[in-house]
């Protein structure tokens, strides 16, 4: 009796296995195909204006339109110089005021710990969340205000404030990729706190400080709102003069915020392209 069962057993355990596995196998295709679907729905909306920025902008694109100066929207010929040359200025010099101070704000988080390191780290989480029209409200209060006049300082601030927690929390977590053993050999050896963060911890940590560097710049060129608190008149920037130009009813004002939209477009595709690059070249070198 017992060996005519035996048999069955093994039969019913098969048949479990493949079901088992017939169940795994429609249950792994449900989700990869779920996560297509989620893929494509991230995707879309870019892709969507993407499409629709080139269209409508680069029937005005042209090499006088990028370098010609601005013209009233019933004269022809005009371009948006002024308003590259100004958002360069503007980000460049936010660029001098952010890089520096998230650095060393990153090495004391990366090096100490208690309640200074947690209410700094605290405060770039909650800064990274506030919108920036509040901090271009800010930035009018701090420079505008006292200074009785708008400016490009004014604008690179604002801009600064708003890059600033990115790269802070982008720089120590780059910096949590370099192995502790490291540091402590370093300072075990004799060299100073200074000269180990400098050749062993930045040097390390330079692929992913670069990206995370570049990112928040790319974010921040995109910006409009801190800029129409600082800046007097929107030929200074590319993003006020694409705000400006498009609630014109002038349909030549139009095609000048598509065109102006599809160059910065072009410019923050760009630069996280760039950051990409740079940051592989950087480890390559390294490795």
């Amino acid at each position: 009796m017992s060996a005519i069962l035996a048999p069955s057993r093994r039969e019913l355990v098969r048949t479990a296995a493949r079901r088992s596995l017939r169940r795994r196998h429609v249950m792994g295709r449900v989700f990869q195909g779920l996560c297509v679907v989620a893929m494509v729905a991230a995707v879309a909306p870019l892709v969507a204006l993407v499409y629709y920025t080139v269209t409508r902008g680069v029937s005005t694109l042209s090499w006088a339109f990028l370098t010609h100066a601005p013209t009233p929207p019933f004269i022809p010929g005009g371009g948006i110089s002024t308003a590259i040359t100004g958002t360069a200025e503007i980000v460049g010099l936010a660029i001098v005021l952010a890089i520096p101070t998230s650095l060393l704000a990153a090495l004391f988080l990366f090096e100490r710990s208690g309640k200074l390191a947690a209410a700094l780290r605290f405060s770039a989480d909650v800064l990274t969340g506030v919108p920036s029209i509040i901090i271009g409200i800010f930035a009018y209060a701090v420079l505008v205000l006292p200074l009785h006049q708008f400016s490009t300082l004014a604008a690179a601030f604002a801009l600064a404030v708003l890059m600033l927690p990115i790269m802070i929390r982008a720089d120590e977590e780059a910096m949590r990729t370099i192995a502790l053993d490291l540091w402590e050999a370093g300072i075990a050896l004799g060299a100073r706190r200074g000269r180990v963060a400098r050749s062993v911890v930045l040097r390390g940590a330079l692929p992913d400080l670069v990206t995370g560097n570049l990112l928040a710049i790319a974010r921040a060129a995109g910006e409009t709102a801190p800029l129409l608190f600082t800046l007097a008149t929107p030929l200074a920037a590319m993003t006020l003069l694409i705000y400006t130009d498009g609630t014109q009813a002038f349909p030549s004002a139009q095609r000048t915020a598509w065109a102006t939209a599809l160059v910065l477009l072009s410019f923050v595709l760009l630069l996280s392209v760039a950051a990409r690059l740079v940051a592989w070249r950087i480890s390559r070198r390294a490795h």
